[in-house]
């Protein structure tokens, strides 16, 4: 039963006519069927737990504190659309609790001796290197199959997504642990993802978004008259994700090698300890000992769990050489941006590549 508060544009326009066509009749095959059916329902239900975060701030019964954080997102949002020139829509004006501490787990997988992801092609997002799933149970059963016929397996929480302006997309639950600037952060990001989309080029699209996050960010921090944020924790970041790159560009060159399974499944092992050991060496000596990554570094490693580091930040910046050569202005920026991403892959990557470079540019 849908919930009066449910009644979002009609709740999205009926799943947005039947998203679509249950996406192809959930592209026939029994396999397909039953996990395209998971999507479909998990994607459903979230729809109808939205509720407007104006009628929870106007509540007096609703939790203090939710009330508070909400606000602190509201102007965020508003920030969004009149600084940054992002959509104007219901998304991120609207709430819901789902219950759970992450709103989907992705399934990465790949060979044991190949850093090359098994993609999956979906009909609205293009080709990504994972698999989601609503329920953690059915994440596991899944990277358990993949277990069996010999893949490196990682699963990994998600706790907001973006459907592209396909629905208006809510603030999460699983979000609410967060602190006010990360959650704004957040709701740049994803709102960038609406904003500009290529199909079939993650580190495209997930570059783009960080840099308007990392960007939109420092404005918003001076238009509350914040100082500057230090920058420590993302340069703790990307020394980490530096570690994590340089692993995988030695372990590329491990899996060229001809060598006997049994040797290289040892080979394998020392590049992770020797990922642990550079870890500990850069905590310790640069990082006076915050053990922020430690619980990562420390679990089981495979190739599946390197798989996400990068996606993220490859081209950020080359944006952020495009964003200055547009002098700043957000409307002029979002137009490259939508010329990059018209061209064919090869000279999108090519252009990226010239603009991340220092004293070069691209008409």
């Amino acid at each position: 039963m849908i919930r009066p508060h449910s009644n979002h544009r009609l709740l999205d326009r009926v799943f947005r006519i039947l998203f679509p066509g249950l996406l192809l009749l959930l592209l026939n095959g029994c396999t397909s069927a039953s996990y395209y059916s998971q999507l479909v329902g998990g994607q459903l239900r979230l729809l109808q737990a939205r509720e407007p975060i104006d009628q929870i701030i106007a509540d007096p019964a609703r939790d203090t504190q939710l009330k508070a954080h909400l606000a602190q997102a509201r102007e965020a949002r508003a920030f969004a659309t009149a600084h940054l020139h992002l959509p104007d829509n219901k998304s991120y004006r609207l709430y819901a609790d789902i219950g759970r501490p992450f709103v989907v787990w992705n399934v990465f997988s790949t060979p044991e001796f190949s850093l090359a992801p098994q993609n999956h092609c979906f009909p609205i997002a293009g080709c990504v290197a994972y698999r989601g799933y609503y329920s953690q149970d059915a994440a596991r059963g899944e990277a358990a199959l993949q277990r069996l016929q010999g893949m490196d397996v990682s699963i990994g929480g998600v706790e907001a997504y973006s459907t592209l302006g396909w629905f208006n997309d809510p603030i999460l639950s699983s979000m609410m642990h967060w602190g006010d600037e990360r959650l704004a952060t957040l709701i740049f990001h994803e709102l960038a993802h609406q904003r500009f989309y290529v199909k079939d080029d993650t580190e495209f699209n997930e570059s783009f978004a960080t840099f308007v996050e990392q960007e939109g960010s420092r404005q918003w921090r001076a238009s509350r008259g914040l100082a500057p944020d230090n920058g420590k924790r993302v340069r703790q970041r990307d020394q980490f994700i530096q570690l994590i790159l340089d692993t995988r560009q030695r372990l590329e060159k491990l899996y060229t090698q001809p060598l006997p399974a049994e040797q290289m499944r040892q080979r394998k092992a020392e590049e992770f300890e020797h990922l642990r050991a550079d870890y500990q060496q850069l905590r310790d000596s640069q990082w006076a000992g915050d053990k922020r990554y430690d619980a990562w570094v420390y679990a089981p490693l495979n190739n599946a769990r390197l798989l996400p580091f990068g996606l993220y930040d490859q081209w950020v910046p080359a944006f952020a050489a495009l964003f200055r050569r547009e002098g700043g202005d957000w409307v002029a920026f979002y137009a490259a941006v939508e010329k990059l991403g018209k061209l064919p892959i090869d000279e999108r990557r090519a252009a990226l590549k010239a603009l991340a470079e220092p004293n070069t540019s691209i008409d």
